[in-house]
């Protein structure tokens, strides 16, 4: 947004989270943009958890997403934004998330997708390598939407896969089409 600087999923996250009516309880998020990081900081609704583990974002706690200190079943709404392909064991995260994910709690997650398989190599460590096969120095992974959505399953999520193309809104609000987001319950 020329005005706010907001990517196009950062808009999108917040048209989706309001329409859902799903900010309300305890709001945990893993290294929030600045503009949806203030603007979930001022809603009356929720009690806001921001979480960036390498203090690279703003945040108020640096919660490893591996080992999240907190109690089981804490969390109404969890937002895991381009985080989980940046984990090495993306398993151990996902079963965290889903632990500390109250019943009928909702996730909320996105990562850059390809199709096909996921593709992963732990043979891969070195930044100019992930990069030409990641798409990202510090990624260790590129999700399929279905990879992701088995692992997400693996552990109880129930799992729905959100498409936007051929929204009308899509071109007045600079959203991308082609973004997909899967949104995940206990």
């Amino acid at each position: 947004c020329p005005v706010c600087g907001s990517l196009s999923r950062t808009r999108r996250l917040c048209k989706l989270l309001n329409e859902n009516h799903v900010l309300q309880g305890k709001v945990l998020h893993f290294s929030p943009s600045r503009g949806l990081y203030r603007y979930l900081r001022r809603q009356p609704n929720i009690e806001y958890y921001s979480s960036d583990f390498k203090n690279e974002f703003l945040s108020d706690y640096q919660y490893d997403i591996t080992a999240i200190d907190q109690k089981s079943e804490t969390f109404d709404l969890i937002i895991c934004y381009h985080i989980l392909e940046h984990i090495d064991n993306d398993q151990l995260a996902i079963s965290e998330l889903f632990r500390v994910l109250k019943p009928n709690g909702r996730i909320y997650i996105q990562t850059p997708f390809k199709t096909g398989n996921t593709y992963e190599n732990s043979a891969i460590t070195s930044p100019q390598e992930r990069l030409i096969h990641f798409g990202q120095k510090d990624h260790i992974r590129v999700y399929s939407v279905k990879g992701l959505s088995q692992r997400l399953k693996s552990v109880g999520f129930k799992v729905k896969v959100k498409k936007f193309e051929g929204l009308s809104y899509n071109h007045e609000y600079g959203l991308n089409p082609s973004e997909t987001i899967l949104m995940a319950n206990k």
